[in-house]
Parts: C-alpha cells; sequence; structure tokens
C-alpha cells in the first residue's frame, strides 16, 4: 500500500544573507571644492574691492607718483620718504588733531543722543513707538548728499530758514549771517549734519538691545528702590556693555573717515577749520597732484584709525572677561 511521503523536518542551513551593498564611492574632487566654489564669487569681488585698492595705495606712497608718473604710467621707489615728509610736515599733525576732535565731539553726541532715544522708544507706547521708529528709519535712509543739500538750505545767508527763524525770535544779529565763511559755525553745522544721519542707526540697535533685557531684572531694581539713572547704570549698561562698544566702535569708524559732508559743504574750508584727514589726503592728491603724499596721508589715516578700534576692542574683550 502505498504511502504520502513524509515532510522532511531536518533543519536546514540558513540562508545565506544578500550581498551588501555597495556604498557610493567618496566625494571626489569637485564635490569637496563646492563649497569654496561657490563662495569664490564673494571671494574675488572682495579682492578687488577692498585688497587691491589697499595694495595699490599701498604701493603707490612708497613710489614718487605725480601726474607725470600717472600718464607715462612708470614710477621711482623711493621707500619710506613720503611717509618722513608727511610726518616732519607740522600741518599734518594738525588735521590729526582737528580729527580726533572731530571724531570725539561726533562720536559722544550720538551714542548720547541715541541712547536717549532708544530708552524713550522703549517707554512709548506701541503707535507711537512705530511713528518714532518710521521716522528714524527715513532719516536714516535719506541719501548722504541729498542730506547735505538740505542743511545748506537751511543755513543759507540770505534765504535760509534758520536765519529767518532766528531774525523772528528777535535776533536781529542773524539777518543774512553768512554761516559757512566762519569757521567754528561751519564746523558746528556739519557736526548736526552727521550726528542727524547717525542717531537712527545707534537708536535703533540700542533699542534691539534693550528689548532683549529681561523684565525681571528691571522689577527687582525698582523693588530695590533703585531710580531711573540707577536702574541704567546697575542693569541696562551693564547687560548691553558689548552692544554699546560695537555701537560705539561703528560710529568712531562712521565719523572719522566722513568725506563727503565736509567735501560738499565747504571742501574743508573756511581756510582749513573742517579740514580732517580723508579731506586733507583728497586736497594733496586731487588738488596738488601728488599722489604720492595722498596715499602716505590716507595710509596713516587707516593706521590711526585701526589703532583706536584695536584699543577699544581689547577693552571690550577685557571687561567681557572680568564679567565671566
Amino acid at each position: 500500500m502505498l504511502t504520502a511521503p513524509q515532510a522532511d523536518t531536518r533543519p536546514t542551513a540558513p540562508a545565506a544573507p544578500p550581498p551588501p551593498a555597495r556604498r557610493p564611492a567618496g566625494p571626489g574632487l569637485l564635490a569637496a571644492a563646492r563649497p569654496y566654489l561657490l563662495i569664490a564669487p564673494t571671494l574675488v569681488g572682495t579682492a578687488f574691492l577692498l585688497l587691491y585698492p589697499v595694495a595699490r595705495n599701498l604701493l603707490m606712497s612708497v613710489q614718487h607718483f605725480r601726474m607725470a608718473e600717472l600718464i607715462r604710467g612708470d614710477a621711482a621707489f623711493v621707500g619710506l620718504a613720503n611717509y618722513t615728509r608727511v610726518l616732519t610736515d607740522p600741518d599734518f599733525w594738525t588735521v590729526v588733531g582737528r580729527t580726533l576732535r572731530w571724531t570725539a565731539l561726533n562720536t559722544a553726541l550720538i551714542m548720547l543722543i541715541g541712547t536717549l532715544t532708544a530708552l524713550m522708544l522703549k517707554a512709548l507706547g506701541r503707535r507711537m513707538r512705530l511713528a518714532v521708529m518710521s521716522a528714524l528709519v527715513l532719516t536714516w535712509a535719506t541719501p548722504v548728499i541729498a542730506a547735505t543739500t538740505i542743511f545748506q538750505w537751511l543755513f543759507q545767508s540770505r534765504f535760509g530758514v534758520v536765519n529767518w527763524a532766528l531774525n523772528a525770535l528777535g535776533f536781529s544779529s542773524f539777518r543774512d549771517y553768512a554761516w559757512f565763511a566762519h569757521g567754528g559755525p561751519t564746523f558746528l553745522i556739519l557736526v548736526a549734519l552727521v550726528v542727524w544721519q547717525s542717531v537712527p542707526f545707534a537708536a535703533l540697535t540700542l533699542y534691539g538691545g534693550l528689548t532683549t533685557i529681561p523684565a525681571e531684572l528691571y522689577e527687582a531694581a525698582r523693588l530695590d528702590g533703585a531710580g531711573a539713572w540707577q536702574t541704567f547704570r546697575l542693569v541696562t549698561f551693564p547687560v548691553l556693555r558689548p552692544l554699546f562698544a560695537l555701537v560705539t566702535s561703528l560710529e568712531v569708524i562712521w565719523t572719522f573717515k566722513c568725506f563727503a559732508q565736509i567735501w560738499v559743504v565747504s571742501q574743508g574750508g573756511p581756510g582749513d577749520a573742517t579740514t580732517t584727514l580723508p579731506v586733507y589726503a583728497f586736497q594733496i592728491a586731487q588738488s596738488l597732484h601728488k599722489y604720492d603724499l595722498g596715499s602716505a596721508v590716507s595710509t596713516l589715516t587707516v593706521l590711526i584709525l585701526a589703532a583706536a578700534l584695536v584699543f577699544n576692542l581689547r577693552r571690550m574683550f577685557r571687561q567681557e572677561g572680568e564679567a565671566l
């Protein structure tokens, strides 16, 4: 009698695992260089717009480069003779002192008014704050030459609004007063112009920093009986000290290298009352066609500014380290 075949119950060998998937080959040279290729246009543009002018300026400052060399294209190497001539010129040190006074006065006024404006923005209501911030942004967005022209109109001797207002208030001595014919008034008008253009940046930046301070700190100061000045000195300023140092450094750069406003209004005059280092370098290079001396002055300007900024930043980092 035939019987059905029984199933094979013997253990079978486990199936062989599938072959491992082949891992993709490592990134090639092109893949590794892709990030650098993406930023290459920016680096090339930066090198062309920043590094090349600096290098060209340094080269001209160690050459005898006047109008003839500009036309012919050749210039003799003179080493540090141009720097020696500039540094031994009393006029240069007079301009340096005036530039430092110009920078200190503008920076102090900008930081003072900017800080007060930022504190005012924080205390205002929502609608009023929006209106003031809009006015600040519009002021900041006004082109430099347009703002400079407006200030020239304001202080025009015969038809200026300032003279008209002062005369209407009873100051008859200001009737047809020529503001730009005197060194002191011209200097102060330029200070007012630069401060007016710079305060919006400082105020809006500092206001942004004020919004990051926890309200609990102010509440604790109030509970301890601190007034407005004590609250600012003990709470606001210590918390925002790095931001204050950063904004101050940026304003020092802005005012130190200020050129367009001075040149449009007075071209460094009357006399040399408003001649700062950037204007002085331009006058030597373009008016006198002494491009080598102008390059030397501009290089020294950058070195003076860099020294001041390094000192300020080192002090800021030292204060941060002590705070930690």
